[in-house]
């Protein structure tokens, strides 16, 4: 038998402020695509925000169905987003922010597993890393260098073959 550890390495900001220029606009964006979710479900509005290598900025936000599980989260939205209209670019950064209309939204938010699955496979399919800048309203941000630290023993194409 053997044991084998999985660990990464993020930054850890206090706040938006503390955050480069570029990287406080992003995340502004995803807070800002909270406005733009339909969730009237969970009263959880999600917002994402990615700045493609051109320069432009999409957003994305979550969209629920009273047909539970059907909606789709705010990543997804983004991720089709810019395969559809813009499928030879490629995406540096991704910001994720949320309301919580039935609480507090002062800690960074995590995707979800299908979205962190969505992500790794977006990485593989553009061969670059999308880094990643996750907060909420206010209070700490975490980015992340590339998505696909967030999962571990992923699924593959290869997994298929």
């Amino acid at each position: 038998m053997k044991n084998k550890q999985y660990n990464f390495e993020f930054e850890v900001y206090d706040s938006i402020e503390d955050l480069q220029k570029d990287d406080a606009a992003l995340l502004q964006k995803a807070r800002e695509a909270t406005n733009k979710a339909y969730a009237p479900y969970s009263n959880f509005f999600v917002g994402a925000a990615a700045k493609l290598k051109d320069g432009t900025i999409v957003t994305g936000a979550n969209q629920e169905n009273a047909s539970f599980p059907v909606g789709i989260c705010a990543e997804r939205v983004l991720l089709s987003s810019v395969s559809s209209q813009h499928p030879s670019e490629s995406i540096e950064t991704i910001a994720v922010s949320y309301d919580n209309r039935n609480g507090e939204s002062n800690k960074p938010v995590s995707p979800c597993g299908m979205c962190r699955q969505t992500l790794f496979e977006y990485e593989q399919r553009q061969q670059k890393s999308i880094r990643l800048i996750l907060g909420g309203m206010e209070g700490e941000v975490y980015v992340i260098e590339k998505a696909g630290m967030l999962l571990p023993l992923s699924f593959t194409k290869e997994d298929m073959e």
